[in-house]
């Protein structure tokens, strides 16, 4: 990492807005403790669903962004969450993936969706429903970024492509190919999505997602120099 620099990366959120405040809390006491020229915040995607407080997870972050220098990517759960407000054949996908608590933290439902009539009022019921800084939020978040020798996406890359070269979609959805792979990405590729006991550290990897929703540890990966470190909310 740049001389200077900084970086707290932070796994996947699922609508614990309370995990995120207590880890929040906890990154500006070691701020505090351990002043630095550049703090940069990395959120690694996957803000809303399956847990109760989506709505407020994203309050938080726009807040957030206003007042810190912030990266926000893209996770697949955002991804069909945008898409959904366009194509309302992706509701059945959405919900499966736990899109019902997003929607029901929002006020727009509180029960099952059931007929095709009701998904499009339900998508009706969520344009209303979105707050304008969250639909920007939303629409502007980051498939990947840089910097030094780490490279972050949601889920991770594809072997044997230049990460510059990197799909959209597999950053946001792979799993085994990448993280079965032994390779030399070209950078250390710090990613989420896949939910683990521990950070897991390869040498070719960092998995920061802890599982939050499920375990109550969300975790942040702190980078500076050629150091790593935990922060989390356990």
């Amino acid at each position: 990492m740049p001389a200077g620099t900084r970086i707290y990366a932070i796994g996947d959120i699922h609508g614990r807005a309370d995990l995120l405040d207590e880890l929040l809390c906890r990154i500006n006491e070691d701020i505090k403790i351990r002043p630095i020229g550049r703090s940069l915040y990395v959120f690694l995607g996957d803000y809303i669903d399956r847990g109760a407080r989506s709505r407020e997870t994203i309050d938080r972050l726009v807040e957030h962004g206003q007042n810190c220098e912030a990266i926000f990517l893209k996770g697949n759960h955002e991804q069909i969450a945008i898409k959904c407000l366009s194509d309302p054949s992706l509701f059945d996908q959405w919900m499966r993936l736990g899109g019902l608590e997003t929607l029901i933290s929002y006020g727009v439902v509180r029960h099952a969706l059931g007929s095709g009539r009701q998904i499009v009022e339900m998508q009706a019921a969520f344009h209303r429903a979105l707050p304008r800084s969250h639909l920007r939020f939303l629409r502007d978040l980051q498939p990947s970024f840089f910097c030094g020798d780490f490279f972050f996406a949601h889920a991770g890359v594809r072997p044997d492509v230049d990460l510059s070269k990197q799909k959209e979609s597999d950053m946001l959805w792979i799993r085994d190919e990448f993280l079965s792979s032994r390779k030399d990405f070209g950078k250390i590729v710090v990613h989420g999505h896949t939910p683990a006991r521990d950070i897991e550290v390869e040498p070719n990897r960092v998995n920061v997602d802890t599982g939050g929703f499920a375990t109550g540890r969300l975790s942040c990966l702190v980078i500076e120099g050629k150091s790593l470190s935990v922060i989390d909310t356990r």
